[in-house]
């Protein structure tokens, strides 16, 4: 990417001088106050809602913001570099767009119009297995661009390897495997409005247009479209899944893997004794597991524990540039940004995503520099501390 990041905030206040403001705030983290306002209790809820009271997802935001950056100064920061590789793939800056299913509920050109942002930014777009948007749709909107599909691992064998196939095809480039959500929840947002996006066929595209998938029905998904939906909440997941399993996943996929939801550094070390390539360090944004370890207090010890033999990864409660930061300083290799892009898709589409990206990038930058590093490469520990929040 030409030029820095950080220049988007001149962008900005050169529009200003013909009048121009920019349509969505550039303080992130006011996107979900505007988004509740604007869309449906169902839709927001599905989104913004977390696991029991919420403990979960608000231990996030203090686990980060309890860490307080030590600014350095003069140093050479003239001149600033934030591409990391991933994966063996190199990348613009150490940020990719998690995966989130479902985004039909947000905005009528749902994965697409976010994917197209991504790509737009050259951030990597991990397309959810819920999707509302069938993944080769996805890829054609992305081009050449980085894509890496996510993967609800279903009951049916035969389910997972034509998905694994199908992605394949697509270009998508890793496998993000998600560990923590072989049921759902408890969450109350949902719950009280009875409103589960799946039992409406929203969210069910990968898996209505899948050979494998429609195989297992008596009828098309047309003429008898309960049956299609009941089928899918009967494989979206198994609880029955252990560790040697994983041995499928290598068979199937030829591309990186990464295991998303580990906390436990012991998990971290099964993870990399079961030959993965990675972990994302995560609580599915609080979603799964009420009281819970915030993300990032649990990022430290899986670091220490693989660092050394796997791509770490995090996401759960970023939510601005600083937050970026510190996951790094913590030992992540680069983070996910979850419900805030989706906000963005929700109150100004493709805009509105690019409109996140830009603004959680240039933040970064700026902290970056104006706490004395010139790339991600030179933060670590020692440049937090931890206070109170």
């Amino acid at each position: 990417m030409a030029g820095n990041w950080a220049d988007f905030q001149y962008e900005i206040y050169l529009n200003g001088m013909t009048g121009a403001v920019p349509r969505l705030p550039t303080d992130l983290t006011r996107l979900e106050e505007l988004t509740e306002r604007r869309l449906g209790p169902g839709p927001v809820g599905y989104v913004a809602g977390s696991a029991g009271d919420g403990s979960t997802a608000r231990a996030n935001r203090a686990a980060l913001a309890r860490r307080r950056i030590v600014p350095r100064m003069l140093r050479d920061v003239h001149e600033r570099d934030l591409s990391v590789e991933v994966l063996g793939r190199a990348l613009p800056a150490p940020l990719a767009l998690a995966p989130v299913g479902v985004l039909s509920l947000m905005h009528p050109d749902a994965e697409p119009a976010a994917a197209r942002a991504a790509a737009a930014r050259g951030v990597p777009f991990v397309l959810s297995s819920a999707s509302s948007t069938p993944m080769e749709q996805v890829a054609e909107a992305m081009e050449d661009a980085e894509r890496w599909f996510q993967l609800y691992w279903p009951k049916d064998p035969e389910v997972a390897r034509s998905f694994l196939g199908r992605a394949g095809a697509a270009g998508f480039t890793a496998l993000v495997v998600t560990l923590d959500t072989p049921l759902l929840s408890w969450r109350p947002r949902d719950l009280d409005q009875a409103f589960l996006p799946f039992l409406h066929g929203v969210g069910t595209a990968n898996y209505f247009s899948d050979p494998a998938f429609r195989a297992g029905l008596a009828k098309p998904v047309h003429e008898d479209p309960n049956a299609a939906v009941m089928h899918f909440v009967g494989m979206f997941s198994d609880p029955a899944k252990t560790w040697p399993d994983l041995a499928f996943l290598r068979e199937n996929w030829d591309g990186p893997i990464l295991l998303k939801g580990v906390l436990h550094p012991d998990d971290a070390r099964l993870a990399a004794d079961a030959g993965m390539d990675g972990v994302v360090v995560s609580n599915h944004g609080g979603r799964q597991v009420a009281g819970a370890v915030a993300a990032a207090d649990a990022l430290p010890g899986v670091v220490a524990a693989v660092g050394d033999r796997l791509t770490v990864l995090f996401d759960s409660g970023v939510r601005t540039g600083d937050d970026v930061f510190k996951a790094l300083a913590l030992g992540a290799r680069a983070v996910l940004v979850g419900r805030p892009y989706v906000y963005g898709l929700g109150l100004d589409g493709q805009a509105g995503v690019e409109h996140v990206i830009r603004c959680l990038l240039a933040e970064l930058d700026l902290t970056l520099a104006l706490s004395g590093h010139a790339t991600p490469a030179t933060i670590g520990p020692g440049d937090l501390v931890e206070g109170t929040g």
